[in-house]
């Protein structure tokens, strides 16, 4: 899966331009790309049908899954009463400035606006050092099943959420974007069960 934009919303104080997160940054974004479908391709070829019909469409749970494993491997708590007080989150990580959370948008608008609200809201607060969603493209969206919130919806907001009080973190969106599309792959599973994306 390639990373298709990295929208930095927010990016005061000095870890947001420490060596400490920029190694978090890139352990996210190898995550992202060590996505793959079919399993064991090398590369994240999608089924091109759209997903605004009932029972059609890829998955997206199984996607973010195979993030979240990725991360794990790394050492980061995945969806664990752990997480400090913050809610639950995909994947946080504990750092020298405070946590690192990261969440992979599988529902809708409605969805977005409350994480990166939340976000934000303990960015401000100084409870986390940094705060991520992933969201697919605009060309990614029509063939995922369901009305998955997205950077086309997402972006308009964006005024909002630099508008937030920091004086320490980080607040990203990263655009995940398919290799390419083939009807000689199979569909991503609607729900996350089955074989791991990798």
């Amino acid at each position: 899966m390639k990373i298709a934009a990295v929208h930095t919303l927010i990016g005061c104080g000095p870890y947001a331009t420490s060596r400490h997160w920029r190694q978090i940054r890139r352990e996210i974004h190898d995550a992202v790309r060590s996505c793959e479908w079919p399993p064991g391709s090398g590369s994240f070829t999608i089924y091109p049908q759209s997903g605004k019909k009932r029972g059609e469409g890829n998955g997206v749970k199984p996607i973010r899954d195979r993030f979240v494993a990725d991360l794990r491997r790394r050492g980061w708590v995945i969806e664990g009463p752990s997480q400090n007080r913050l809610g639950r989150f995909d994947a946080v990580l504990p750092g020298p400035k405070g946590p690192v959370a990261v969440e992979w948008e599988t529902s809708d608008i409605a969805s977005s606006h409350h994480w990166m609200n939340k976000l934000a809201m303990l960015l401000a607060s100084e409870s986390i050092a940094a705060g991520i969603l992933v969201v697919p493209s605009r060309a990614m969206c029509p063939y995922l099943a369901g009305r998955i919130g997205n950077i086309e919806q997402l972006e308009p907001y964006f005024a909002i959420w630099r508008s937030f009080p920091c004086r320490q973190g980080v607040l990203e969106v990263i655009v995940v974007e398919h290799d390419a599309t083939s009807e000689d792959v199979p569909r991503i599973p609607r729900r996350g069960v089955g074989r791991p994306l990798g």
